[in-house]
């Protein structure tokens, strides 16, 4: 084994450490392997920038801008109000309705994309119905992935792996060549959590947003300036209630003029009311101090003015959003958007201290208040979807048949054979921007550059372990230690491989890793490559056991779900996909 074959697995080894802890986004992390294979001498800058400017890079891109289309012109939203018109009062009728829909969506659009639109239409409608959200959360999330083997675009993971076997000289995946596997896997997958798995769900109250709103409404109180105080004059940034108090100033009455908006230049005067809003503890040290005079019970008549006077919402942080590892603190997010966060809820635990300075997450739910109008303008901002509030931003849907039509006239290009996938989605994308459907700046804003970014990086890794030989090293060990057992069980093997490594890294990742030592060993077997790819691709998908894959990051928090209900629930789905793809993967993709 050579230098660079020692240093190219070290570089593994860190990142699959760092794509398990989650310190970095993904993204962050596949960026750095990428210039680490540069700095160290493993690729020239020429190949490992190869990945942006590839096939599967630009396939991705047309994609990802076609899906931004689809739900900017209310494609999504057209869909969700037929649900809601369709589906009474029948809880297993609601399952049926929501989890196709969401399936038969994700099977031609991201499954994240899918998910983070039914994740609020979902919540909103168990609430309606009286309906336990974790019933429903998790199938939903479920059965977006579960569409990943239905369609070449139903997962960019298809797409990384149909750009692989290009590059090793092997005809690219079809639009519908995954199909004679992924149908059976999607319908087994449905039946499976209709009448089997939702009824491994724990039973829990998703609602908890509810506590952290009585929570937090209890520790508010109003004070008043007096014209001694040693605040008058000062700014609030200067008061530094953060910091000594753990207090925040939810607004603010000044003498003859309206309540305002707290922002840190405001200056406090004799006579201004002040509403806090903080721990109990923070109350009582303030409470001893001369700065302030209290002006009621804290936990009798403010929470009723809050309510009367401000409006709360509850929102959700999607994936790719701007936010996500970011502070309350770090993104002046007050002043930014004009609005106070009143709590966090993560993974279903209320973050009640210190939450100006906690990292926010994938899935967190925000408690918000705020002008109606300014929570109502949050509807338009990719980074949040509101759960609760009834102020939304209308969708206007004129268009949407224009941006279906288009999305399908692409899909049949490739389907026929007339145009290459990355020069049908390129043309999609050329006919939405020109059309109207939806603006540049729009689809530059909305689409997940973060995941281009991830795949376009880690296309280098799989570039690395050709040419340092490191994936022949690795075939070759594989050859011979497992080259005597039935080639089935070799099959088996990278199925597995896959499965687990998509669990802590990206399914992206997974597969490039895989892939270059699959294609390997195949070829030193005399078997056929395609038969392992495929494997790999179906492998690569099936992201249950952990809530790590982002359409469950955004039912964890919502559904109050244990890291453990995905385990106990994921692992007999897992079995069965397993199985069935032991048994249809070779007779379609003959060994």
């Amino acid at each position: 084994m050579t230098a660079s074959m020692i240093i190219l697995l070290i570089i593994i080894f860190i990142a699959l450490v760092l794509f398990t802890v989650d310190i970095f986004p993904a993204e962050i992390v596949a960026l750095a392997i990428m210039l680490s294979l540069i700095l160290t001498g493993i690729l020239p800058t020429s190949q490992a920038f190869e990945g942006f400017g590839s096939d599967t890079s630009l396939m991705i891109l047309g994609v990802l801008l076609l899906t931004t289309a689809l739900v900017k012109t209310g494609v999504v939203h057209l869909l969700s109000g037929r649900i809601l018109s369709r589906v009474g009062k029948d809880e297993n009728r609601l399952f049926w309705m929501i989890n196709l829909v969401v399936s038969g969506l994700s099977a031609f659009i991201s499954n994240t994309a899918t998910a983070a639109f039914f994740v609020p239409v979902t919540i909103g409608i168990s609430r309606r119905l009286h309906v336990n959200a974790s019933k429903l959360l998790m199938p939903l999330a479920f059965a977006a992935i579960l569409s990943s083997s239905v369609t070449l675009v139903a997962t960019s993971t298809n797409i990384v792996v149909s750009g692989i076997l290009t590059d090793h000289g092997l005809k690219g995946i079809g639009m519908f060549e995954l199909t004679p596997v992924g149908i059976p896997i999607l319908v087994v997958g449905l039946l499976y959590m209709y009448f089997i798995g939702r009824h491994l769900i724990p039973l829990r109250s998703s609602d908890s947003n509810e506590e952290m709103r009585q929570g937090l409404l209890a520790y508010c109180t109003e004070v008043s300036i007096p014209n001694k105080s040693a605040w008058v004059g000062k700014t609030l940034e200067n008061l530094k209630l953060g910091q000594l108090y753990d207090l925040t100033v939810l607004r603010i009455i000044k003498k003859g003029a309206p309540n305002i908006i707290p922002r840190g230049q405001t200056v406090v005067s004799p006579g201004d009311k002040l509403l806090l809003e903080g721990s109990r503890d923070g109350i009582l040290t303030l409470a001893n101090q001369s700065f302030v005079e209290f002006t009621g019970n804290p936990e009798e008549d403010q929470a009723e003015k809050i309510s009367q006077d401000l409006k709360l919402a509850e929102v959700i942080l999607m994936p790719g959003s701007r936010l996500i590892g970011r502070t309350l603190k770090g993104l002046n997010f007050r002043q930014r958007f004009g609005l106070q966060v009143l709590g966090i809820s993560r993974k279903g635990k209320t973050i009640r201290r210190r939450i100006a300075s906690t990292a926010l997450q994938v899935g967190d739910q925000l408690l918000l208040q705020g002008d109606p109008d300014t929570i109502a303008s949050l509807g338009s901002d990719d980074s949040f979807r509101i759960i609760s509030s009834k102020v939304e931003a209308p969708v206007d849907t004129k268009k949407a048949p224009l941006a279906i039509g288009i999305f399908v006239g692409v899909m049949l290009l490739v389907a026929f054979n007339i145009l290459s996938l990355p020069v049908a989605v390129l043309l999609g994308t050329l006919l939405v921007f020109v059309t109207g459907c939806v603006t540049p700046q729009q689809a530059y804003h909305s689409a997940s550059w973060n995941a281009w970014l991830l795949i376009s990086s880690m296309l280098a890794l799989g570039k690395a372990m050709e040419e340092t030989g490191l994936a022949t090293v690795i075939a070759n060990q594989l050859v011979t230690r497992l080259g005597a057992f039935n080639p089935l069980f070799l099959l088996g093997a990278f199925f597995i491989v896959a499965m687990l490594l998509t669990q802590p890294m990206s399914n992206q990742a997974a597969a490039v890793v895989t892939i270059p030592i699959a294609i390997q060993t195949a070829l030193l077997l005399g078997l056929n490559p395609r038969t392992f790819a495929i494997m790999i691709a179906v492998g690569a998908a099936t992201s249950y056991i952990t809530p790590l894959e982002p359409a469950c990051l955004m039912v964890y928090g919502p559904g109050n779900y244990r890291f453990m209900d995905f385990i106990k629930v994921g692992s007999i789905l897992t079995l069965l996909i397993f199985s069935l793809a032991m048994l249809l993967v070779p007779i379609f993709w003959p060994l």
